[in-house]
């Protein structure tokens, strides 16, 4: 009897390659737009920032300002939104079996959208007019995500049909109407939530300062805890549930923790930056054909290369039509779309 072949594991030069493009899109995020600044008095900057670091880095008082207060909290944002799309991307694709799943084609996104929109409804209702999203946004997101999520289970293996990926990815596109309806009627009832709604459908990363990032920080700290701890587990139930469970896996425990991990993270993504898609798709996806199909490859470096993608794309969304600022979303959506038919004819999904 021959033993199995066991996945790779992460290699270093991919992790290393991850770190520095990490690094590349913090400081080109930083250095480049309205106002451009020295790449290398940036990267000063940002070591000085370090505890019991001290450089000198050149900037004048002003240009320090647009550094810490305005630009760095937004690519700091960018990286931990693109990590927790990529992230749950990969999850979802382990847990389901299937290339195509990704939080937007399985009504997750859409779910979160939904507890997001009802929030700002209901604050606007009552005359709130603040700009920083309440604590409770990630909650309402996290809510409307499972729920999704679970529909589209449901509803991808009713009247005793096999959960194919066909089934999966039809369930959640009519999840996602269902719900986009619902959000549809809840704006209608709500006109006055109608601008701020939209321009965060459109997905942007724009903050003020640092709440946004110290809101969605404590999810991904969790998220990104239990994805990654069960990256093992993911390789396991690629091989079937019969046979996972044989080597002393609990196949569907797994599964719903790492279901409702990713939908957790997805959540927090998007009460923070709206409806960004393919994210979860495009970078775990070239990591599978590059890297190769382990997870205990494909989930970490997806945290940094998934960071870097949308830190990058922002950066290209601020300056590509300057001094106007393209929605986020729209550039991500130019990127993925071609991507997703590509995968789509090389996996040969059939129902």
């Amino acid at each position: 009897m021959t033993d199995r072949p066991r996945p790779a594991g992460l290699r270093a030069g991919w992790l290393a390659g991850g770190l520095l493009a990490v690094v590349v899109a913090l400081v080109a995020g930083i250095a480049f737009g309205p106002v451009p600044l020295p790449p290398a008095g940036v990267a000063a900057e940002l070591l000085d920032l370090l505890p019991g670091v001290r450089i000198d880095s050149g900037l004048s008082a002003r240009e320090v300002a647009i550094v810490t207060e305005l630009r760095l909290p937004r690519v700091v944002l960018g990286l931990l939104v693109g990590a927790l799309l990529a992230l749950a991307g990969a999850a979802y694709q382990g847990v389901f079996r299937n290339p195509l799943a990704d939080p937007h084609l399985l009504g997750v996104a859409a779910g979160a959208g939904l507890g997001v929109t009802a929030v700002i409804a209901f604050r606007s209702a009552g005359g709130d007019t603040t700009t920083e999203l309440p604590i409770g946004v990630p909650l309402a997101a996290f809510v409307g995500a499972v729920g999704a999520v679970a529909l589209t289970w449901l509803l991808g293996g009713a009247g005793g049909r096999a959960r194919t990926p066909a089934t999966l990815i039809l369930s959640g596109v009519a999840v996602s109407a269902f719900l986009a309806a619902a959000q549809t009627f809840l704006l209608q009832r709500h006109i006055e939530a109608l601008r701020e709604v939209y321009s965060w459908l459109l997905g942007r990363l724009a903050t003020a300062g640092w709440h946004d990032v110290l809101l969605v920080l404590p999810y991904a700290v969790v998220t990104g805890a239990i994805v990654l701890s069960q990256r093992r587990e993911l390789d396991v139930l690629t091989v079937g549930d019969e046979e996972a469970a044989s080597l002393g896996l609990h196949p569907q425990r797994s599964r719903y923790l790492l279901i409702a991990a990713a939908s957790l993270g997805t959540a927090a993504a998007v009460s923070v930056s709206g409806l960004i898609g393919f994210v979860g798709i495009i970078v775990p996806h070239t990591l599978r054909l590059l890297a190769g199909p382990s997870y205990r490859s494909i989930l970490p470096l997806s945290v940094l290369y998934g960071g870097a993608f949308l830190a990058l794309t922002d950066l290209l969304a601020r300056t590509v039509a300057s001094p106007t600022e393209i929605p986020i979303g729209v550039v991500t959506a130019f990127l993925g779309a071609p991507f997703f038919a590509l995968v789509l004819r090389r996996s040969g999904v059939a129902a």
